[in-house]
């Protein structure tokens, strides 16, 4: 069965390139004008990938993008006519797979499209939602997307409550950038090492200043793993 691809855009004409772009390619399109629309047509269709226009009346991309990671993660390929490196962040860190500045080439977002299906066809399993998980005095509830230390509720955003599960699953385990990556884009998803690391060190911040010091170790050279989680800072 063809993959089905859902064409968010304000601008019917760019609806309509693309659909014609994909239909080339072989694959099935639907479309929204606007991001409710586009909101209402994944939960009718669950399509397998959503190109989303920022720049939208109503609601914008970035919010159609924070409201589907609530509950979804089918790949979010992003066009904007903004090319501010604050908006392809933003973009990433709520959970975005790619980023495309407009004008752009038809041909080249069908390839980037179909690169992420592939990726995401190999995407390891998802860790199951299995209700809450602990360690120390940190506690994840996987089905309200909830962070705590001792009983305090941490904000999270999508991607670092991901990384931090990731790690919580395995605490004994160390993991590699690449693999932390991996874990929840998939093989080779465009992320830097520096963006795992910005995160990281989000995460050890916003804990610490609950009293969470020793949420995240640091194996040099190797990678990160979930620390005791007991409160007390390691040592130096």
């Amino acid at each position: 069965m063809p993959s089905t691809i859902l064409i968010v855009d304000d601008d019917p004409h760019i609806r309509q390139l693309l659909i014609f772009a994909f239909g080339k390619a072989g694959l099935d399109t639907i479309e929204a004008a606007d991001g409710e629309e586009a909101l209402a047509q994944v939960e009718r269709h669950a399509p397998d990938l959503v190109i989303l226009d920022i720049n939208m009346p109503r609601m914008d991309g970035l919010e159609v993008c924070r409201r589907l990671r609530a509950t979804s993660q089918v790949p979010i390929f992003f066009l904007s006519s903004r090319d501010d490196e604050i908006d392809r962040v933003l973009g990433i860190e709520l959970g975005g797979d790619d980023y495309v500045v407009k004008p752009f080439s038809p041909r080249e977002v069908v390839a980037r499209a179909m690169a992420i299906l592939r990726r995401t066809a190999a995407r390891p399993p998802a860790v199951e939602n299995v209700g809450t998980m602990r360690h120390g005095l940190l506690s994840l509830d996987t089905e309200s997307w909830s962070a705590q230390w001792c009983a305090q509720e941490v904000g999270l955003t999508v991607t670092e409550f991901t990384i931090l599960r990731t790690l919580l699953a395995m605490p004994a385990r160390i993991f590699s950038r690449d693999q932390i990556i991996d874990r929840f884009r998939g093989p080779g998803f465009a992320l830097t090492d520096r963006t795992v690391d910005s995160h990281i060190r989000n995460l050890r911040r916003k804990f610490a200043d609950v009293g969470g010091v020793d949420i995240i170790e640091t194996r040099a050279g190797i990678g990160y793993r979930l620390g005791g989680c007991s409160g007390t800072a390691p040592a130096a």
